[in-house]
């Protein structure tokens, strides 16, 4: 690859990252019912490029699947903590049995969607700034680390057969960016060093999100989720990394507290 095309999507990618970030920002600084509209509409974009993806088809099928998600995600983090895994569970049981191609891989990654949406809400309302935007930092900081490290860099593939542009030079300086953003906010807000390796193991989920994404596309035969963002593809190729991300802290956090040493 020379070096002009290597860099071929940098533009792309940066002004839409920075549309985002925009908005994005916005949406966590304000908080509650923005924050909770914000996290909804993406869950329910994310489950509407799902649904195009894995039924081959789009149509009214795939904008109602993913407007019940992201009514689902709404829902449940105003309802009585009981309820809300029941109200996520809804969407994705529905898809898999409207959806007759890959019904499965369609259930797990609705499910994925909702948990993860309703896990980033529960994070910016319970710890509130502070932790959501450490959490958002350590995707940020894998994906942007891999990005430039995986290109300067080069070296062995990742995992070739589902990610050819994935590197393990990529992977590693994910991996030391969250190193470090763990150890900034282990510093500045006290929480032990325990929260060094833990952050890690976000970077660490938040790229097996993006293999998963991955993973699907390559199933179906298509290079992009949609193409909602210049340069990037869809919200699922923007996002995938937050959704393995969230998953694993919503998962860890039952065991350990979240984030550990913060409680």
């Amino acid at each position: 690859m020379s070096a002009p095309d290597r860099w071929s999507d940098l533009t792309a990618r940066v002004g839409s990252a920075v549309v985002m970030a925009a908005v994005g920002l916005g949406a966590v600084i304000a908080g509650g019912g923005v924050f909770h509209a914000f996290i909804a509409i993406l869950c329910g974009a994310m489950v509407w490029e799902l649904a195009r993806m894995l039924s081959g088809q789009g149509g009214r099928l795939a904008v109602a699947l993913g407007a019940l998600s992201g009514l689902a995600v709404m829902a449940a983090i105003y309802l009585p903590g009981g309820y809300a895994l029941p109200i996520l569970a809804v969407p994705p049981l529905i898809g898999a049995v409207l959806v007759r191609r890959h019904r499965l891989v369609l259930g797990l990654f609705m499910a994925l969607v909702g948990l993860a949406g309703f896990e980033m809400m529960t994070l910016r309302d319970s710890f509130g700034l502070v932790w959501i935007f450490w959490l958002i930092l350590i995707v940020i900081m894998s994906d942007v680390a891999g990005y430039f490290a995986g290109r300067m860099l080069g070296g062995p593939k990742f995992w070739p057969r589902v990610s050819p542009k994935k590197t393990w030079s990529g992977t590693v300086a994910g991996w030391i960016g969250a190193a470090l953003i763990g150890l900034v906010f282990a510093l500045a807000f006290d929480t032990g060093l325990s929260l060094i390796p833990y952050s890690v193991l976000v970077a660490f989920a938040a790229q097996m999100g993006d293999i998963a994404e991955s993973a699907v596309k390559r199933m179906v035969g298509v290079k992009d989720s949609s193409a909602l963002i210049p340069g990037h593809g869809g919200l699922l190729d923007r996002f995938d990394g937050m959704l393995g991300a969230s998953f694993f802290v919503l998962l860890t956090s039952v065991l350990i507290g979240l984030p550990p040493g913060a409680v």
